[in-house]
């Protein structure tokens, strides 16, 4: 019998908050929070206003309700350190682009509620073995890297597979759903517990009815009557969430397993499950080891497993979605999230929420975060900030954005360049490089 988790809903109740450019509020395990920004500067580059801001620490409150019913705080936080109770696939990405232009008082986001979930059960699946990822081949793939340095590359031990046939029109209802279609663009993560799918979620589907019953699965495979989420590879995005969403903001994403046992596209109107970001924004790796970068599956369980696992001497896409036509929660765009996690990770271990070698250091206790999202005004926005409160790990490596920015930003010996984070823009046109360096290089 498989594990599943039964949806409930955790919601926080968020006082005295204005503009922020990076909600540091997962819909995740950890609890929802919120923090009060002030306006510190702003630059301008041919033409674009960048609003730079300064993170001051705001009042929370924070609300657990299992069932239908309040359970105590302390109780909640407990249960979830322990794994006994998840939040998950919830809220609004946590990263929000600043708005393009100087305002001194700025309507506070609204927020999802989160959603709090016990598992009823647990069991053992045969654990994949790793294979090796096949190049992407595709016609509309992101922009080439900057031109890479002369650190020595390392060849990573481990990837997902697949990742192949980025342009084929993927075969709706023809596809069994016991696999991930690695054939179509998709990636297959090997150490998923739930056969290298993202997020499984049983649901009841009425066409224009808004999903009020959501099992997902944490161990198991794509059975009918599932949505099964999927991977792409660096620099790529899934194409596939249905139009209906959870009653009380779930958000839901990837294939339709249809009660023959084939997959089905949710968005019939694109017809490959991958797509290119906005592009322009790379993440380059001057370390001795690899550093694992991990994006959060959303639309989905906002698990951070869609892995970018870099490596000495390499540069890679850091897929940067486009606001105006990428995923709408609650009518609002979305961006990136992307987990940061320490040199000598091993990406399995990274790319979880939950890592048995790094408890307290690793996937969603990492130390840090990295926000990425093309506005619906145009600009892309990059931000680095602590993973707070969830963890007080410091990373063991330093960052510095370079390239086509509206300003500097950078963490160095655990010391973030703003006050609690910071975020650039992106010039148009231009690229950014967010580069991985030893402590105390220059």
């Amino acid at each position: 019998m498989k594990g599943f988790i039964r949806t409930a809903v955790a919601a926080a109740v968020v006082a005295g908050v204005v503009a922020q450019p990076h909600n540091h509020g997962h819909g995740h395990l950890h609890r929802h929070h919120a923090r009060k920004h002030d306006q510190a500067g702003i630059e301008k580059r041919e033409g674009t206003t960048v609003v730079v801001t300064e993170v001051v620490e705001g009042p929370t409150v924070v609300k657990y309700v299992l069932d239908g019913q309040v359970i105590d705080q302390s109780k909640a936080e407990d249960g979830i350190a322990e794994g006994q109770y998840l939040v998950v696939g919830s809220s609004r990405p946590s990263f929000s682009a600043p708005p393009p232009a100087v305002s001194t008082s700025i309507a506070p986001p609204e927020r999802g509620g989160q959603f709090f979930e016990k598992p009823t059960s647990t069991s053992s699946v045969e654990e994949s073995k790793p294979t090796t990822t096949a190049t992407p081949s595709s016609s509309s793939a992101p922009p080439p890297p900057p031109p890479a340095s002369s650190t020595a590359a390392v060849a990573p031990p481990k990837k997902p597979s697949g990742g192949t046939g980025l342009n084929a029109e993927f075969p709706s209802g023809k596809v069994p759903c016991s696999e991930v279609p690695t054939d179509y663009g998709a990636i297959r993560i090997p150490w998923s517990p739930t056969r290298g799918w993202t997020t499984l979620a049983k649901i009841r589907w009425t066409k224009g009815v808004a999903f009020d019953n959501i099992v997902t699965p944490i161990k198991g495979t794509c059975e009918p009557e599932m949505m099964c989420s999927y991977a792409c590879p660096p620099g790529y995005q899934k194409t596939q969430w249905p139009e209906e969403q959870g009653a009380t903001g779930q958000s839901v994403g990837g294939l339709w397993c249809n009660k023959d046992g084939f997959l089905e596209l949710t968005r019939p109107e694109y017809k490959t499950l991958c797509e290119p970001g906005a592009g322009g924004v790379y993440v380059r790796n001057e370390l001795d080891d690899n550093a694992a970068v991990c994006r959060t599956d959303y639309p989905g369980n906002e698990n951070m497993i869609i892995p970018v696992d870099t490596y000495p001497g390499n540069t890679y896409p850091l897929t940067n979605p486009d606001s105006s036509k990428y995923y709408v929660w609650q009518g609002k765009p979305t961006t990136a999230q992307y987990y940061v996690n320490n040199a000598g990770v091993e990406v399995e271990e990274a790319c979880t929420w939950k890592s048995q070698k790094f408890p307290d250091s690793a996937g969603n206790w990492s130390p840090t975060n990295i926000g990425v999202g093309k506005s619906v005004h145009g600009e892309t926005f990059i931000s680095i900030f602590p993973n707070l409160p969830t963890s007080h790990a410091i990373l063991n490596f330093d960052i510095e954005i370079t390239g086509d920015i509206s300003g500097k930003c950078s963490l160095k010996s655990g010391v973030y360049s703003g006050h609690n984070g910071c975020t650039v823009g992106l010039k148009a046109g231009g690229t950014a490089t967010i580069v991985f360096k030893k402590s105390g290089s220059s």
